[in-house]
């Protein structure tokens, strides 16, 4: 005896609401987003303790007069010998590279890996809304943990970067100089989201943790070297001055580069073809030892038809320059999620 079966009918499910994938990312990653939140905080703490001398010290330093004085010259030292490593701030440059490694690369990496992305791409959620809703979220979340924290890193340096410490033989940084520029600002949450959707591209690409955290530190830093390095004196066109050497400059200006050129005709000059002048150049000018002494070079020079070219950025750009690398990290940010969400959607099961 047999039964008809009748043929069973699509249903048309209802897709998953996103909010049900912001949990479950939160579920997934919530030890990722914990590590990125003790790395900030231990940090926050770190700055917090070690700025509060700083502050007290730049505080009793500029109080004090007449600034020639003995007493004044100790508080003047005291000031400029505190910061240690985080100073430079070269320290805290690796903050957005180590957040892009150890939270952006596993993001996709992990589940490739294992294999459990066959299981949530047949969730009712779709893989392109599966990678973009966490990717979106984490990234979001990274970015403004990243905000809050260069807040404070502005608040440490703001001694540094004071105006009129030159003057004060005070430690005094540009606010454009490499190592504290994308520390401040927007900018520290810009390349912390860069980092992150590298990190994120790399682990859709290798499907490997280990080799995408290792290539997202090296891809993060190759990239930071080229802005800082090459990319960021060319925002804007640097201003040019003749006849004055770097450390005549404002403090918080950005000297680019300085180039000595023939008077008649402006054709650049070596190095080595300036040291030759100066070995016929008096003694008052090479000073003890043979040293050239830089007050008397310059007017020497000048003299033998020579004559030195400054170029620099001046600290007035700083906005100017957070909001033009803001911009084009956030598009390539952008431009590499999306990137990402291309590939998954291709990818085979």
């Amino acid at each position: 005896m047999t039964t008809l079966t009748a043929p069973a009918r699509p249903e048309n499910l209802a897709p998953v609401p996103w909010r049900r994938m912001a949990w479950v990312t939160w579920r997934q990653h919530r030890i990722a987003l914990t590590g990125v939140a003790v790395l900030l905080g231990g940090l926050a703490a770190l700055l917090w303790v070690v700025g509060l001398p700083v502050h007290r010290a730049y505080a009793a330093a500029i109080a004090c007069h007449p600034a020639s004085s003995a007493a004044c010259t100790v508080l003047i030292s005291r000031f400029n010998g505190m910061g240690g490593l985080l100073a430079n701030g070269y320290l805290l440059q690796a903050v957005p590279a180590l957040i892009g490694a150890f939270a952006g690369a596993p993001v996709l990496a992990r589940e490739l890996e294992t294999g459990t992305f066959r299981y949530a791409w047949t969730q009712g959620f779709g893989r392109w809304r599966w990678t973009l809703a966490k990717l979106v979220a984490l990234a979001v979340v990274t970015a403004a943990a990243a905000g809050a924290f260069s807040v404070l890193i502005s608040w440490y340096y703001r001694p540094y970067l004071a105006a009129g410490n030159h003057a004060l033989s005070l430690t005094e940084w540009s606010p454009l100089s490499v190592g504290l520029f994308d520390l401040r600002g927007v900018a520290f949450a810009a390349w912390t989201l860069a980092a992150f959707a590298i990190g994120a591209l790399v682990g859709m690409l290798l499907r490997r943790v280990v080799p995408a955290i290792a290539a997202t530190l090296v891809a993060y830093a190759g990239l930071a070297v080229a802005a800082g390095g090459f990319l960021r004196q060319h925002y804007l066109a640097p201003l040019a001055v003749k006849n004055m050497f770097g450390y005549q400059l404002p403090g918080s200006a950005w000297v680019v580069s300085e180039q000595w050129q023939k008077t008649s005709g402006g054709q650049p000059v070596s190095q080595f073809r300036v040291s030759q002048v100066l070995q016929g150049a008096p003694e008052q000018v090479a000073g003890k030892g043979g040293i050239p002494q830089a007050a008397s070079v310059l007017p020497y020079l000048t003299q033998h038809g020579y004559t030195l070219l400054t170029s620099y950025q001046p600290g007035s750009r700083f906005w100017s320059f957070q909001w033009i690398e803001g911009g084009w990290l956030l598009a390539l940010a952008v431009l590499l999620i999306a990137a990402t969400v291309w590939l998954v959607r291709r990818r085979a099961v």
